[in-house]
């Protein structure tokens, strides 16, 4: 069993009766979308391609059996669950993320030691992150990313976590599998509002 097939199959009974029928409308992306997303991020994890094969997205997301709003992830804060981002969703945010977040908060980076934690390169372009996941603020208040460029001390592949107010970036996980992994073992505990 995949770590995403474990992950899925822990997470569904856990989900209240209506997000597990919106997810019976959701289906995977397609292979020209899964192909054109690793043309855009060419690093991008097997396990992420593989989540995205199975559905393709709930974050306000229109299938033909109708939408899709499913809060299915979580992160280090676990009162703010998150959305997994379609195909679409990720390379549409790869457009506008052309700041950096020294580019972003300036001369407050170098007041702030909580704004930007250890392995993140605060010169580089959002848009060279993959953003796979938008909180339920609708990515306001968090947003998830896979950095695939970390300073020193980062890993390649690495989940950094934006939080909003105050602002911060946090590695939460070296990897894609390590973040799903870590999900299970905590039980999912970002799932807290269920029948």
């Amino acid at each position: 069993m995949s770590i995403v097939d474990e992950y899925l199959a822990g997470l569904m009974p856990l989900l209240a009766a209506e997000d597990r029928e919106q997810l019976q409308r959701a289906h995977g992306a397609s292979k020209a979308d899964l192909q054109a997303l690793v043309e855009r991020y060419p690093q991008t994890p097997a396990s992420l391609l593989e989540l995205l094969g199975h559905i393709d997205g709930t974050h306000f997301r229109e299938y033909p059996e109708g939408e899709v709003c499913v809060l299915m992830l979580g992160s280090d804060v676990f009162e703010y669950p998150y959305y997994l981002s379609s195909v679409e969703q990720i390379i549409q945010e790869a457009r506008e993320g052309k700041d950096s977040i020294e580019g972003i908060y300036g001369d407050y980076l170098q007041e702030d030691a909580d704004l930007l934690g250890a392995g993140i390169d605060s010169t580089l372009a959002m848009d060279r992150r993959l953003c796979f996941s938008q909180c339920m603020n609708n990515g306001g208040t968090s947003r998830l990313y896979l950095d695939f460029d970390p300073a020193p001390g980062g890993t390649v592949g690495q989940v950094v976590r934006y939080l909003h107010d105050p602002d911060s970036y946090k590695v939460i996980a070296a990897s894609f599998d390590d973040y799903l992994r870590d999900l299970i073992e905590n039980n999912y505990e970002f799932i807290y509002d269920v029948e």
